[in-house]
């Protein structure tokens, strides 16, 4: 491979690594599954919100992703599933509202369902797609003999910082997981709170556009 294929700029290093930082819908699922479930929990959630970003990837190199771009019934379909997910999750999560487990909940819980629901919320959110569509090119150098592997190599350095951003905002949840556990009312009202966030991500992408 080309020596210059290999090299990728700093500036792509840092302006991925502030995206990544900027808590997101991804970003309030990984803290929220690690302060209610632990770190295995919130582990797995980082494993799921990262690979969800793989589908946006393929599209925008491959230029399905203009398909979203151009087509507004195409933006309109995924963007009012993920609507609807997103408020699946806030539902569920207002119900599920009580005192934490430490224990029977965590290890009763799915981490493989965990997974899938990180994975569905960027699956399912269009704008995902649009921003890769148009951030990966900025920073494809012109005399790349092949734009579209360099590009997979960016969008994988982009994957590996949002795994390990998220393993680290999810860490840093568990740490104060202590605090909240053992209090019904604290625990309940984090959960009522992140309940309220997910509705209100809903409610932001079910008012966005392409743009």
């Amino acid at each position: 491979m080309n020596k210059g294929m290999m090299m990728v700029s700093l500036e792509f290093l840092i302006t991925s690594l502030v995206v990544v930082l900027i808590p997101g819908t991804g970003v309030l699922y990984t803290v929220s599954t690690g302060l209610l479930l632990g770190l295995r929990a919130s582990i797995w959630a980082s494993v799921g919100c990262t690979f969800g970003i793989i589908p946006s990837l393929i599209a925008s190199i491959t230029g399905l992703a203009i398909i979203l771009h151009t087509s507004a019934l195409a933006f309109q379909i995924v963007k009012y599933a993920g609507v609807a997910y997103l408020l699946y999750l806030a539902i569920s999560m207002w119900r599920a509202s009580g005192a934490l487990a430490i224990d029977e909940k965590a290890e009763k819980k799915s981490m493989y369902n965990i997974a899938i629901k990180g994975c569905l919320m960027n699956i399912l959110n269009p704008k995902l797609t649009v921003f890769f569509m148009a951030f990966l090119p900025q920073f494809v150098p012109p005399n790349v003999v092949d734009p579209t592997v360099y590009m997979l190599l960016l969008g994988s350095i982009f994957m590996a910082m949002t795994f390990f951003v998220f393993i680290l905002y999810g860490a840093l949840a568990v740490s104060v997981r202590d605090i909240i556990i053992h209090s019904k009312r604290v625990s309940t009202l984090l959960q009522r709170v992140f309940a309220g966030s997910f509705a209100a991500l809903g409610l932001k992408l079910a008012l966005s556009d392409k743009q």
